[in-house]
């Protein structure tokens, strides 16, 4: 599977309601991570946070 959005792409994060609360917003993508099972992964950070946060691409939509 290969990943959609590459290191530096701004992104569009939609947080899920069954995870972790999260905000949604722009985010940048720092690193591409290994699929889990059909969903690429990514670690994403946003400017107004000071941690990363881990994404699947299902999460993440095009600015």
């Amino acid at each position: 599977m290969k990943h959609r959005f590459v290191v530096g792409d701004t992104v569009y994060f939609t947080a899920s309601n069954v995870s972790r609360p999260a905000a949604s917003g722009t985010y940048e993508v720092i690193r591409l991570l290994p699929t889990d099972g059909d969903d690429c992964q990514y670690r994403i950070k946003s400017e107004i946070e000071t941690f990363e946060r881990v994404a699947k691409e299902s999460q993440l939509h095009v600015v």
